[in-house]
């Protein structure tokens, strides 16, 4: 990979922690993967070995299984921040983990507000229809 810019860098920092933060929110909350998902929450609890109890753990935690994906990107991208080398890739591998939690963040926020607003018109819905 060539030597970019920083900012170039800062946005491919940008740009590579969307597909990050989306992968790892969605393994770890949403109904596609419900299923496997309680699988290793039970399996989290009960394990007899802590490796094994960690390891379940990680399918579970949004910002534990963005680690593993951020690895994964580094593998896929070559993608260094600020160094070459292993400097390079260990820098940007906690600022991709950094910035995907942040958009997880945001994106668990907006959710909220939107389920928020839609029980708030619900409940204006059925107050308006016991009014008439």
């Amino acid at each position: 990979m060539a030597i970019m810019s920083l900012h170039e860098q800062l946005a491919f920092l940008f740009i590579i922690a969307l597909p990050i933060a989306s992968i790892a929110w969605t393994v770890t909350h949403e109904e596609v993967f419900r299923e496997p998902r309680d699988w290793c929450k039970k399996n989290s609890e009960t394990c007899g070995r802590l490796y094994k109890r960690k390891f379940f753990y990680l399918f579970t935690c949004e910002y534990c299984f963005s680690h593993y994906v951020t690895v994964i990107f580094l593998l896929i991208t070559r993608f260094q921040l600020l160094y070459t080398g292993w400097r390079g890739y260990l820098i940007s591998g906690f600022a991709l983990v950094w910035i995907a939690n942040i958009y997880m963040n945001i994106y668990s926020r907006v959710r909220l507000e939107i389920k928020r607003e839609r029980v708030e018109i619900e409940a204006t819905e059925q107050s308006l229809e016991k009014a008439t």
